[in-house]
C-alpha cells in the first residue's frame, strides 16, 4: 500500500486487530470497522499530559525566587470605593497600575503609549468584548445587520466563541479574513501578533484592502519572553494581558491602548455595565509586578538577558531546542513551524521566536490531536482554529516536569514503512485513523484503545 504506520516505543505483542472491510451502509458509503483489543498496561497507566490550557506555570520558577520583591500589603480599609479616578476615562482604574503599564511599554518598546487611552480589563478577554461593543455601536459603524467580526486561519480558538456566546444583534462572526469579502458593509478583524496558535508575526489581511474595517489588535504574546521585539506597535486599539506578559494569570489582569476616547469611554461603559470595574486588589499587584519586571532592566545595568524577559526567553528557547530534537527525525510523522532570527531592540541581539504554543502539522490524512491523544497528550485540534485537523496545538508554558514527559512521549513516536512490517502489524494490532481508497494510510498502535475493554472507530471512506 505504501502507507506508514506510528509506533510507540512502550509497544509489545499484546494487541490484536479484527477488521471487517467493505461494508456498505445505506448511503453507499464504505466504513471500515477496526476492533482493538486494550493497550499495554503501561500506556494505560501512564499520567496523561494535557498541552491542551494555555496556563503558564513556566514562569513560577522564577517568580519564586524573585516574588518577595512583589510583596504589597493591603490593609482592611484600602479598596473600599468603586473609584480610583472619577476624572479619568477608566475611572476605576488605579493610577499606580496605568504608570505600571506605560512605563514596562517604555522600557520593552513593544508599544506605543503617546496618545493612547487605558483601559483596564479582568484579563483581556472581557476588553475583548469591551472593544467589539465599542466598535459596533459607534455612530460611523451602525448598520441593519450585524457587523461581521473575522480574523485570518488559524485564529484563537475562542474568538468564535466569545463572538457567538450572547448571540448579539451587534455583530456576528464571519470566519476567515483572508477569504472575506469585505468591501459591502462595515467590519471588523482581528489581528493576533504574535499570532495564536501558529507564532506568526501578523498583520492586518483585509481591513487596509476595503477601507470598511475596523482593527482590533490582540498583542499578548508581543513581549521578548516570546519573540524578538522589532519596533513598537502602534494601532488604533492594542489588546495586552498580565497572564502572558508575566504569568500571573490568576490575576486576571489586561489592559487596552486605545487611541480613540469615545471608543475607550464605550469600552469603560461595557465594563461598568458588566463587572463595575476590575478589582483594586489585583491592580495593585499587577502594578508591583510589572514595575518589578522594568526596574529590572536598570537594575541589571541595561543587560537584558539578566531580566526576567532575558531569562524567561533563555528557558522558552531551551524548550524549542528539546522539542526541534525530538522531532527532527519525525517528519514523516509531523513537522513544526520555522521561524527567521529577527533583531529585537530590548535585547540588542538576533534571536528565533520561541512561541507559547507550538503548532503541529501532522501528514495528510492524520488527525494531529486524535494521534497526541492516543499516547495520552491532550492537545487542541486544528479544527478549533479555523483549519484541518492534520494539525494541534500543544503549550510550551506548563510546568517543567509536564514538558519533560511531553518531550519523552513524542520522542517514543517513530514512523516506519509499512512493507518491512507486514508481520508486525498482525502481532501487535493497529487502528485505521484516516485515508481514501489507494492512498496512504496511517495506523496507529495498539495503545490508542483505552482501559473499559475493547475500543471501535469507524472510519468513513467516500
Amino acid at each position: 500500500m505504501g502507507g506508514k504506520k506510528l509506533h510507540n516505543h512502550n509497544n509489545n505483542n499484546n494487541g490484536a486487530v479484527d477488521t471487517n472491510s467493505n461494508n456498505s451502509n445505506r448511503n453507499g458509503t464504505t466504513t471500515t470497522t477496526t476492533t482493538v483489543k486494550p493497550p499495554p498496561v503501561t500506556l494505560q497507566q501512564s499520567p496523561i499530559i494535557n498541552l491542551d490550557r494555555g496556563d503558564p506555570s513556566v514562569f513560577e520558577p522564577y517568580w519564586r525566587k524573585n516574588g518577595g520583591k512583589c510583596t504589597i500589603t493591603i490593609s482592611g480599609h484600602d479598596s473600599l470605593s468603586y473609584f480610583s479616578d472619577p476624572n479619568s476615562v477608566c475611572w476605576y482604574m488605579e493610577p499606580e497600575l496605568q504608570e505600571a503599564i506605560r512605563r514596562v511599554h517604555r522600557v520593552v518598546g513593544n508599544a506605543e503609549t503617546e496618545g493612547c487611552h487605558v483601559v483596564a480589563g479582568t484579563g483581556s478577554t472581557v476588553l475583548f468584548q469591551a472593544a467589539l461593543y465599542a466598535l459596533s455601536t459607534s455612530s460611523s459603524s451602525v448598520a441593519a445587520e450585524p457587523m461581521k467580526v473575522v480574523c485570518a486561519a488559524p485564529y484563537y480558538s475562542q474568538y468564535k466563541e466569545q463572538v457567538e456566546l450572547l448571540q448579539s444583534r451587534l455583530y456576528e462572526w464571519g470566519g476567515d479574513a483572508e477569504t472575506f469579502d469585505g468591501s459591502a458593509a462595515p467590519f471588523i478583524e482581528v489581528v493576533t501578533s504574535p499570532n495564536n496558535p501558529d507564532g506568526s508575526l501578523r498583520e492586518a489581511a483585509v481591513a487596509n484592502k476595503t477601507g470598511n474595517g475596523k482593527l482590533i489588535h490582540d498583542l499578548a504574546y508581543y513581549w521578548p519572553n516570546y519573540t524578538p521585539i522589532t519596533r513598537p506597535a502602534d494601532y488604533d486599539i492594542m489588546l495586552f494581558t498580565l497572564t502572558k506578559c508575566t504569568g500571573h494569570a490568576g490575576s486576571r489582569i489586561g489592559w487596552a491602548l486605545v487611541k480613540d476616547v469615545e471608543v475607550a469611554k464605550k469600552m469603560t461603559t461595557f465594563m461598568q455595565i458588566t463587572t463595575i470595574g476590575v478589582s483594586k486588589d489585583s491592580q495593585l499587584r499587577a502594578a508591583k509586578i510589572l514595575d518589578v519586571v522594568a526596574e529590572d532592566f536598570g537594575y541589571a545595568g541595561n543587560d537584558a538577558d539578566k531580566t526576567f524577559f532575558g531569562e524567561s526567553r533563555k528557558l522558552m528557547a531551551e524548550r524549542w531546542e528539546k522539542l526541534r530534537e525530538a522531532v527532527k527525525d519525525k517528519k514523516d510523522v509531523f513537522t513544526l513551524p520555522k521561524y527567521p532570527k529577527r533583531y529585537c531592540n530590548f535585547s540588542g541581539r538576533y534571536f528565533q521566536p520561541a512561541p507559547a504554543f507550538g503548532w503541529l502539522e501532522c501528514k495528510e490524512g492524520c488527525d494531529a490531536s486524535a494521534l497526541m491523544k492516543a499516547h495520552n497528550v491532550l492537545t487542541r485540534g486544528g479544527e478549533t482554529f479555523g483549519v484541518s485537523s492534520r494539525y494541534t496545538r500543544i503549550s510550551m508554558i506548563g510546568r517543567e516536569e509536564e514538558f519533560e514527559r511531553f518531550i519523552e512521549r513524542i520522542s517514543g513516536i517513530q514512523c516506519v514503512d509499512e512493507e518491512d512490517e507486514e508481520e508486525e502489524e498482525e502481532e501487535e494490532g493497529f487502528v485505521v485513523m484516516n485515508g481514501n481508497n489507494g492512498g496512504d494510510v496511517i495506523r496507529l498502535g495498539n495503545e490508542n484503545s483505552n482501559s473499559h475493554g475493547k475500543w471501535l472507530e469507524q472510519v468513513e471512506v467516500q
